[in-house]
């Protein structure tokens, strides 16, 4: 059966175990997973892709109609898939399975994908097309973006971004995510700041190398700089991004410290954490004392002020900074 992805907030997901996502917005693909199966599933999640399956489909075949005694429910998410998959999928299908989601994911399939025709044809299947992104698609998630963090950008700031995304949603969301983050100590962003947040995309996200480094992962932020070559202005926003972060990761661990549930500190800290962040910030709590990082924030603003007076040297000073815990 053929479903718009617009039609799945009407869609009965009791009906149907097997689900093809397909098309070239990846992004949009993977929204629509987390909300609608992923968000408030208590069961098991697998994910694997097709060549995994398809290498050792009996030994995965058994896997998923094994019920666990503690977990029932699953999901099984498939990515990169193609007509390669057809014949699991009747193998499967033939099992007449219940507590088994199972979703394909694929980039653009044509009208003659065995695949495609496949889940199109069968009335136990639902496949879903993901078109790319344009301004009418891109413009309400940034809106809704602005009121929920209540940040002021400009009109001219709004187009920039959906400009630096080129309509890719994954792209956009990487974008807010730099100015959310930076946005936690400045909530009406200026143009200039805009600008100089959404030109970092050439670079590996900011966000990955402060994470990492909270994390204190030296191999990973090594490989990180070496492959990067940030200028006068990112060093800036590097550190302005380790300061923020910081700074909440000081107060998680406080009031970790007081209630000793990290999961229930990470669900109702203010600002909240991203779900796909929360393994991240878990570990940076189990590798920082409260006091040691406290040394650090004020660190961070010493070395900006050296940065600032000292620009032709500013990737270096940052990175003997962030290399030396």
């Amino acid at each position: 059966m053929i479903f718009k992805n617009f039609q799945l907030k009407k869609l009965n997901f009791d009906n149907y175990n097997f689900y093809l996502f397909y098309g070239k917005n990846e992004g949009f693909q993977n929204e629509i997973i987390q909300e609608y199966f992923i968000k408030n599933f208590k069961g098991e999640i697998i994910k694997y892709d097709e060549n995994e399956v398809l290498n050792d489909n009996q030994i995965i075949i058994e896997e998923i109609l094994n019920k666990s005694l503690f977990c029932e429910k699953k999901i099984l998410i498939i990515s990169k898939a193609t007509d390669k998959s057809v014949k699991i999928t009747e193998e499967i299908l033939d099992k007449n399975i219940s507590d088994i989601k199972i979703i394909y994911k694929s980039g653009a399939l044509e009208k003659k994908s065995k695949l495609r025709n496949f889940f199109e044809k069968n009335n136990k299947t639902a496949i879903v097309p993901f078109y790319e992104d344009d301004l009418k698609s891109l413009l309400p998630i940034i809106n809704n973006f602005i009121k929920k963090n209540e940040i002021k950008l400009s009109r001219e700031s709004i187009n920039l971004i959906i400009e630096r995304a080129n309509g890719s949603r994954d792209s956009l969301n990487k974008e807010l995510e730099k100015i959310y983050n930076y946005s936690i100590s400045d909530k009406n962003l200026q143009h200039e700041i805009v600008k100089k947040l959404t030109n970092l995309s050439e670079n590996i996200d900011v966000n990955e190398l402060v994470d990492q480094y909270l994390i204190k992962n030296t191999k990973h932020v090594t490989k990180i700089l070496n492959e990067n070559n940030y200028s006068d202005e990112d060093c800036i926003l590097i550190l302005r991004m380790i300061l923020i972060k910081s700074k909440r990761l000081l107060g998680i661990i406080e009031k970790n410290n007081e209630v000793r549930n990290i999961d229930e500190v990470i669900t109702n800290v203010r600002p909240p954490v991203f779900w796909k962040d929360k393994e991240k910030v878990k570990k940076q709590v189990n590798n920082w004392d409260f006091k040691e990082l406290k040394r650090k924030i004020y660190q961070v603003n010493e070395i900006e002020t050296l940065v600032k007076r000292n620009s032709k040297n500013s990737l270096n000073i940052v990175s003997n900074f962030i290399l030396n815990y």
